[in-house]
Formats: C-alpha cells, sequence, structure tokens
C-alpha cells in the first residue's frame, strides 16, 4: 500500500498544495486538487489509485 504525506503549503519546493507518495522504491508528487503528476514516477497501477483516492478525498 501506497504511504501518502499531504503538504498544504510549501513555499520551498513546489508552492502549492500537493501530496507526496511513496511506493517501495518509487517516489512520486501530486497536485491537488487537480491529482497531477508533479515529479517522480510510480507503477501505472499504483498511480490509478492514488488518483483515485485524490478524487475521493
Amino acid at each position: 500500500m501506497p504511504v501518502i504525506s499531504m503538504y498544504f503549503f510549501d513555499n520551498k519546493q513546489h508552492k502549492l498544495s500537493h501530496i507526496h507518495v511513496k511506493y517501495q522504491d518509487q517516489e512520486a508528487v501530486f497536485s491537488l486538487p487537480e491529482g497531477e503528476l508533479i515529479e517522480g514516477q510510480l507503477k501505472p497501477n499504483k498511480l490509478k489509485l492514488v488518483q483515485a483516492w485524490i478524487e475521493i478525498h
């Protein structure tokens, strides 16, 4: 299961609301509320899982 960390205001790096996702040896950053991949990569099935999680929450 991916680990999701939420950042509402990060004025040092991404400067917008976003989440960091870690799954095994992969890491990615997604914008909120859009769910766009900002940085990194995830396996396609985990990418869809995270985007669905964003939509639900």
